[in-house]
């Protein structure tokens, strides 16, 4: 198999070396942080700082959410998190895959900064990078992982109060296998038959909050579902019988090839109903069906977690942040999965609720990412932010300053082949504006004007009235590369 992997790693070194003070003994456990990192006086208490627990939902994409507007799945606790506090309409993933993603938040730094670029990328994340968690241990946080962790080496090598999750794209959702650590220290593995993955997760991560402390806590409850192969909890195993699934315009557009689409994106093999893999789905109503039955599973173990809250009095204590790893096709241009920059792929929810910060019902349009979710979290924790993440708190933002807020910013994709095929690709997305550039010789090229032509069904790439935006946007590629340390280059190895 071939694998896109970081041919420079002397350059992301440097980039990093120039900010992060951390080594790998100040991450270690009852390590003091390096003076960079040390609190001001004027930090608040540890008894006085908010809990915290972050909802990480799996393949979620903007729409599937009923305060989105979606009439076919109901999520009344979801929506009750963005109802009581601060909705982003505009929320993306800055690499559309599952552990690249879940580094990014993780880190505050881009796929290209930490080397976790794919799927494949098992090896530790460097010593000298924290884990938010990390620097919230370091300030006196107890800290727990239940569900997918999913990243390089599972990130259990770091330090967890609690640790109770596997490192794979999905657990066997009947027969599941986790790893239990306990303060710091390895556990063991094991398979739990018959308990529902994402219920055994939650039951753990209520186990945990139950137990008595003396420290604020944050809590990463991250659930598998609807991740392929689609096995619904059994309470909603009839879930949506004979209610009719709408077909997206864009589905039946394959017959023609997609006019205007790239090679790159025709001959991918993320095509519902071809692809005979453990991840294939074979026709559209089925996915559709079973991706929202999954959500009504997740957000009912969402609901468990905030009546503890209500009866342990700690909701008004606790930042509450829920967002997805990146979103995902459902028949749009007949595709499923992910990967892809568009906006099915990368348009994702985010919502925080923490009512001693924002107000309630609060709609919030700017352009945030995955990036941005480590840089918020420590700063409504109190928590010197690292000069070297690449994400902003939206903290300010959500509170109404919306100046000097990103107009643009950075994807990238690398994993190829792997079982889809897809191309790796960067790209720029503005506000109006959406360029992507799949740079494996020959490149090709998309453009779309979002603002007239939001389901993207119009190339634009090469028609000379859009020339000075096409010149614009790969100049800017460019830049943001620059200014985000992405000096590397790739290429394609064969194993």
């Amino acid at each position: 198999m071939s694998n896109i992997r970081n041919n420079n790693g002397s350059s992301r070194r440097e980039f990093l070396q120039g900010g992060f003070a951390l080594t790998s003994a100040a991450l270690a456990p009852g390590s003091p942080l390096s003076a960079a990192f040390s609190a001001p006086s004027s930090r608040p208490s540890t008894a006085q700082k908010p809990n915290i627990i972050f909802f990480y939902t799996e393949a979620q994409r903007w729409d599937a959410l009923g305060l989105a507007g979606n009439t076919l799945l109901k999520t009344p606790n979801m929506d009750r998190i963005g109802r009581e506090g601060v909705m982003f309409n505009n929320s993306f993933c800055t690499n559309a895959l599952c552990a690249p993603s879940r580094a990014v938040v993780l880190t505050g730094l881009y796929s290209h900064s930490t080397g976790a670029l794919d799927n494949n990328a098992i090896e530790a994340l460097p010593a000298n990078i924290p884990l938010f968690t990390d620097l919230l241990h370091n300030a006196g946080y107890e800290t727990a992982m239940c569900g997918k962790a999913h990243g390089p080496n599972g990130f259990k090598e770091r330090h967890w109060d609690y640790y109770f999750a596997f490192n794979a794209p999905a657990t066997n959702y009947y027969n599941p296998t986790f790893h239990e650590s306990f303060a710091g220290q390895r556990g063991e593995t094991k398979n739990y038959p018959g308990a529902y993955a994402d219920d055994l997760a939650t039951d753990r991560a209520l186990s945990w909050l139950d137990q008595k402390r003396d420290k604020p806590f944050c809590l990463l409850l991250w659930h598998q579902s609807p991740h392929a192969p689609f096995f619904r909890p059994k309470k909603y195993l009839d879930l949506y019988n004979g209610v009719p699934i709408p077909t997206p315009t864009t589905f039946w557009n394959y017959e023609t090839r997609f006019p205007g689409k790239p090679k790159a994106f025709i001959d991918a093999k993320n095509k519902i109903g071809t692809m005979q893999t453990i991840d294939g789905v074979r026709c559209l109503e089925e996915l559709v069906k079973d991706y929202n039955a999954g959500f009504a599973g997740v957000d009912d173990n969402i609901g468990r977690v905030l009546d503890w809250l209500e009866k342990s009095g700690q909701m008004d204590n606790t930042i509450i942040l829920l967002t997805s790893d990146h979103g995902y096709f459902l028949g749009e241009w007949q595709a499923f999965d992910k990967r892809f920059m568009h906006e099915p792929s990368i348009h994702t929810p985010m919502m925080i609720r923490y009512p001693k910060a924002f107000q309630p019902g609060v709609k919030i349009d700017q352009m945030v990412l995955n990036l941005d979710v480590a840089p918020t979290l420590l700063e409504l924790a109190g928590v010197e932010i690292p000069a070297p993440m690449q994400g902003r708190s939206v903290v300010k933002l959500a509170q109404g300053n919306q100046a000097d807020w990103r107009k643009d910013w950075l994807y990238e994709y690398f994993e190829y082949p792997a079982a889809e095929f897809v191309q790796p690709h960067r790209g720029v997305r503005t506000e109006r504006y959406k360029f992507i550039n799949y740079f494996l010789e020959p490149q090709e090229f998309e453009l779309y004007d979002l603002q007239e032509d939001p389901r993207e069904l119009k190339n634009l790439y090469g028609d000379p009235r859009y020339a000075a935006i096409q010149n614009h946007l790969l100049n800017r590629l460019t830049q943001l590369r620059q200014e985000t340390g992405d000096d590397c280059n790739v290429r394609v190895l064969d194993s």
